[in-house]
C-alpha cells in the first residue's frame, strides 16, 4: 500500500468506529426503547457469566493443583467486589491472584 493508501485506509476505519459510536445515540435521541433499556441491565451479568463458564471450562478437578488457584481468584474477585463494589479493582486483583498463584505457588 501506499502511504496515501494508508491514509486513507486508517481515516476510513476511525470514520466508520465513530459512527458506530454515535448512531445508536442519533437514532434514540428522544426515548430509549425498552428492548434497549432490558439489554442494557441484563447483558453485563450475562457476558461476565460466560466469561467465567469459558474460564473455568478446562479445569480438571482431579489433577494438578484440583483448580484451587482459579477458586482463589474467583473468591478474590468477589471479597474485592463485595468489600469496595468497583468490577476493574475487582477484576484486577482477582487476575493478580490468579497469576501470582499460578506464577509463583502452583
Amino acid at each position: 500500500m501506499t502511504v496515501r493508501q494508508q491514509i486513507l485506509t486508517i481515516a476510513l476505519a476511525a470514520l466508520a468506529t465513530q459512527i458506530t459510536r454515535f448512531l445508536p445515540f442519533l437514532a434514540f435521541r428522544k426515548s430509549m426503547p425498552r428492548f434497549v433499556l432490558y439489554l442494557g441491565r441484563v447483558l453485563p451479568s450475562a457476558v461476565f457469566s460466560l466469561l467465567v463458564v469459558y474460564c473455568l471450562k478446562e479445569v480438571d478437578p482431579l489433577s494438578g493443583s484440583r483448580g484451587l488457584p482459579e477458586a482463589l481468584g474467583i473468591l478474590t474477585v468477589a471479597l474485592l467486589h463485595r468489600w469496595k463494589g468497583q468490577m476493574l479493582l475487582s477484576i484486577a486483583g482477582g487476575t493478580l491472584c490468579y497469576m501470582l498463584l499460578v506464577q509463583g505457588v502452583f
